[in-house]
Order: structure tokens, then C-alpha cells, then sequence
């Protein structure tokens, strides 16, 4: 397991930044790097519960299943882990105990926030396992432009 880093800096104050990125609708925009059919969550981000994120299948337009975690710890506008637990199989069940799932959790993914004059840096850590390193160092710094493009795009044009 190695860790990945990115980082994007957003015009838009935190809270805007923030809301944006854990909203329900807009969290399926700016994730459509990691599942061009759609991705969701089940659950909420207060400290401590279980949410599940699930992906779309693009050729079946079904829902295929996705990562079982739990918030580690939130403190809003500043600090978000997910801990990445097991997965959330297409028929519903959580797989937390076979060896694939073993091989990997936990695993987190880590969101600091810092925003200086109306700027928001945004940077993302992410436990990682070395086979799937090259995937996610290409889609990370796509969704990391869309949530970028969505926050300025409504902070410019919040009746829109």
C-alpha cells in the first residue's frame, strides 16, 4: 500500500468548496471520472457512520456495487477521512472479510481544506494499492478539475 497525493486550488470560499464536494447531487458530477456512468452515496459524513459510495455500470446502466467505509472523522470545512473498509457488492451485500478485501483495508482517503482570500486548496491523500496507483493518478486530477469547475461555476453564477 503506498499513499497518492493531489491537490487543486478552487476560487470559491471553503464552505462552498465543502458543500459541493459532499452535496448529493453535485458529488455525482464531480466524481464522473471514477464512473463516467454515475456514482452515489448511501449514507451520511457525520463522524462515525457508515456510507457506502456505488457506481454505475456504463454498458448495463445498473448498479455495480462500490466501497463499503465509514467516516473516520469530519471536522466541516477542514478535515474529511473516509476509511475504506470493504466493498458493497452489486447485489447489496458488504464484503469484509474475504482475502481480496484483506489485501487492501483498511485503506483512507483523506480532504484538508484551506482557504486563504476566498481561495480553497483542496488536497486529497489516499491509501493505495500499487496496481491500481496509474488509474487513480489519472482520474484524480480530473475529478479534482471538475469539482473546481463546478464550485466556480456556481460561485459565479449561483442563480444558474
Amino acid at each position: 500500500m503506498q499513499k497518492i497525493h493531489f491537490s487543486v486550488q478552487i476560487n470559491a470560499p471553503v464552505k462552498k468548496v465543502w458543500d459541493t464536494m459532499i452535496g448529493k447531487e453535485s458529488y455525482s458530477i464531480w466524481t464522473k471520472p471514477f464512473c463516467p456512468a454515475g456514482s452515489r452515496f448511501e449514507g451520511d459524513w457525520s463522524e462515525g457512520s457508515e456510507i457506502c459510495f456505488i457506481g454505475v455500470d456504463e454498458k448495463t446502466g445498473k448498479e455495480m456495487g462500490g466501497m463499503y467505509s465509514r467516516i473516520k472523522e469530519n471536522r466541516p470545512c477542514k478535515f474529511i477521512s473516509i476509511e475504506h473498509i470493504g466493498m458493497l457488492n452489486p447485489d447489496g451485500t458488504v464484503d469484509t472479510q474475504s482475502e481480496e478485501v484483506k489485501k487492501w483495508t483498511p485503506a483512507f482517503e483523506n480532504y484538508t481544506f484551506v482557504e486563504k482570500n476566498g481561495v480553497t486548496v483542496v488536497t486529497i491523500d489516499q491509501d493505495m494499492s500499487e496496481e491500481y496507483t496509474p488509474m487513480f493518478e489519472e482520474m484524480w486530477p480530473k475529478a479534482l478539475q471538475a469539482l473546481k469547475e463546478l464550485t466556480e461555476d456556481y460561485e459565479n453564477n449561483p442563480g444558474q
